[in-house]
C-alpha cells in the first residue's frame, strides 16, 4: 500500500507542477518527503492524494493540496526562518515547512486552539516524520494572539479565516517579513500577503479566494 501512496504523491506532485502551483524546489521537495496519508482519517486514506480539503473531526479539516502548495510558496520559506503557524490542524502543513527549515537552523511554532487536534498531530508527526520533531514545538491557545514569547517570526501563515488581519500577528512579524493569511467573511476570502518591510511599514497584498474554517479567537471570530 505504501507504494501506491508513494506513486500517488508523485502524480500529485507532477500535477501541481504542471499547473504552475508548486514553483520552487523546497516546496516541490517538500511535498514528495511528505505523506499526507498519514495526516487524514484512515478511513479517508484512500482520498489522501486527491485535491481537495477533507474533514479531520472537530469541525476542521486538512487544506486541499493545491491551497497548501500555494500558501507555502507564497511564503517564500528559507531553511534559516522562524516560522508561526495559527491553526495546527492535521500537522501537514506544519510538517511541510519543517522540512524546509529543517535543512538549516529555522523552527515552526505552531498554535492550535483545540487540544484534541493538537496531541493528534503530534501523534501524527510522530509517525509520519519524527525526524522532524525537532523543528516544531506546538502550543495550544489562541492563536488570534500569535505567539508573543517566540516573536518576532520570519514568516507567518494562518490557515483559518480572519475578518481582518489581527493586529498582533502584524506586531509578531518580524521587518522584512511575511505574512499569508485568509481574509474576508465567514463564506469566502481572499489570500492575503503581508509584507513587513525594513521600516516596519506594511504592504498589503490580495491573491486568490479561497474558503477556509473561521479563525475563532480574541483577534478573530467570536463562537456563536
Amino acid at each position: 500500500m505504501s507504494d501506491v501512496y508513494s506513486y500517488e504523491r508523485r502524480q500529485l506532485v507532477e500535477y501541481l507542477k504542471r499547473a504552475g502551483i508548486i514553483r520552487s524546489r523546497n516546496v516541490e521537495e517538500a511535498f514528495l518527503s511528505i505523506p499526507r496519508e498519514h495526516y487524514v482519517p484512515e478511513h479517508l486514506r484512500e482520498y489522501a492524494y486527491q485535491d481537495t480539503p477533507l474533514p479531520i473531526g472537530s469541525g476542521q479539516t486538512i487544506s486541499a493540496p493545491h491551497m497548501v502548495a500555494i500558501m507555502t510558496e507564497e511564503l517564500m520559506v528559507e531553511p534559516n526562518h522562524k516560522i508561526l503557524e495559527i491553526g495546527t490542524g492535521s500537522g501537514y502543513q506544519t510538517s511541510i515547512l519543517a522540512h524546509i527549515v529543517s535543512k538549516g537552523c529555522g523552527h515552526v511554532y505552531t498554535v492550535e486552539r483545540i487540544p484534541e487536534l493538537a496531541q493528534n498531530a503530534l501523534i501524527n508527526i510522530s509517525r509520519a516524520v519524527p525526524h522532524l520533531l525537532k523543528y516544531i514545538t506546538i502550543h495550544v491557545g489562541d492563536g488570534s494572539k500569535g505567539l508573543q514569547e517566540f516573536a518576532p517570526y520570519d514568516r507567518i501563515i494562518v490557515t483559518a479565516a480572519a475578518p481582518r488581519i489581527p493586529e498582533p500577528l502584524i506586531n509578531q512579524l518580524a521587518l522584512e517579513g511575511v505574512m499569508v493569511i485568509p481574509v474576508g467573511n465567514r463564506y469566502e476570502q481572499l489570500l492575503t500577503i503581508v509584507t513587513k518591510d525594513r521600516r516596519g511599514d506594511i504592504l498589503i497584498r490580495q491573491s486568490i479566494p479561497c474558503v477556509f474554517v473561521p479563525l475563532l479567537g480574541e483577534y478573530g471570530w467570536r463562537e456563536t
